[in-house]
């Protein structure tokens, strides 16, 4: 099968590492399906992988991808859930060995993917192949973010760090819908403006000094935006973070965390559930994801090089 595959690292150009060409078909294993991909989405993981940091360089080559939609050998048509993991307590996301297709496991930029068989769910007919091929790694980290993680309630105010990414979006549009007021930053003036139209109701400058203090943060940058986001939370309110994509050792602040009682709390990925969840929340308000373009399996080289250079606005879609 043809696919585009992680063959070596490069830091500072992760597309080098990058080979588009023919590779083995995958093995099925017992409890294992294929799915035919028909679209698949890229991640900021993608380039981490490229860079040496998502996976190791004895498991070279390997598959990139962790999102996917498509087809069953016996035509159902579905959507991979990402996380491969032990989910007998209910949580796969809680399982220190669990991993994300194309740490391990070969990933989805490819005609085939194999994944166990509870890895998959319906894909419903409201959603194209390609805005399917959106949620398994984004839109489900902020679906869990905001509705098991963060504690919020219609009415109340949570203040997103850096618009404009896969999270960013998929955070901004969930809690618009959920009735929670928005509040958003972001360096780019355009990624502001971007995120009223997904239905941000204020935008401002990283660091600028909001109207009020908010009852919880979306947290993905890490260092650049941690010290604000600490600043402004009101008493007992909550920071939920799923990355560090500026540096993941900012000041600590303890002594405004003790003594403002506020919460930091962590969180990654979903679960099988929270998946189901989230495409039938979709379902029920008419959410879609904003796909900002689609490549060929061949032109996977300049998503990857978009992806990197940090000018993305919604979800980088190839189709196989």
């Amino acid at each position: 099968m043809r696919a585009a595959i992680a063959t070596s690292f490069d830091s500072d150009n992760p597309v080098a590492g990058l080979t588009i060409g023919e590779h083995p078909d995958p093995e099925i294993k017992d409890g294992w399906i294929r799915v035919h991909v028909k679209a698949a989405s890229l991640n900021h993981h993608d380039v981490w992988t490229l860079r040496g940091v998502a996976t190791t360089a004895d498991r070279l080559p390997i598959v990139l991808g962790t999102d996917a939609s498509g087809v069953l050998d016996d035509g159902t048509e579905v959507i991979v859930h990402a996380v491969i993991g032990d989910a007998s307590d209910g949580d796969e996301t809680l399982d220190p060995k669990r991993s994300l297709l194309s740490e391990i496991y070969d990933g989805t930029f490819a005609e085939f993917v194999t994944v166990p068989a509870r890895n998959v769910i319906d894909k419903p007919d409201f959603l194209t192949f390609e805005e399917a091929s959106c949620l398994p790694t984004a839109w489900l980290t902020a679906y869990r973010m905001l509705f098991t993680k963060s504690g919020l309630k219609p009415g109340d105010t949570v203040l997103i760090q850096g618009a404009g990414g896969g999270v960013a979006t998929a955070l901004i549009q969930l809690a618009h819908a959920a009735g929670f007021t928005v509040w958003v930053t972001s360096r780019d003036a355009a990624k502001r403006e971007y995120a009223l139209t997904l239905g941000a109701d204020e935008a401002f400058e990283v660091g600028a000094k909001l109207p009020g203090k908010v009852d919880a943060v979306m947290e993905s940058v890490g260092e650049a935006t941690w010290s604000h986001s600490m600043r402004s939370l009101r008493p007992g309110g909550r920071i939920v973070i799923c990355g560090a994509t500026s540096g993941a050792n900012p000041p600590a602040d303890l002594n405004r965390l003790f003594f403002l009682q506020l919460e930091v709390v962590g969180s990654t990925m979903g679960t099988r559930e929270e998946f189901s969840q989230l495409v039938a929340f979709l379902g029920k308000t008419g959410l879609r994801p904003q796909i900002q373009q689609t490549f060929g399996l061949s032109e996977t080289d300049q998503a990857i090089a978009l992806m990197a250079s940090g000018d993305v606005r919604g979800k980088l879609v190839i189709v196989p």
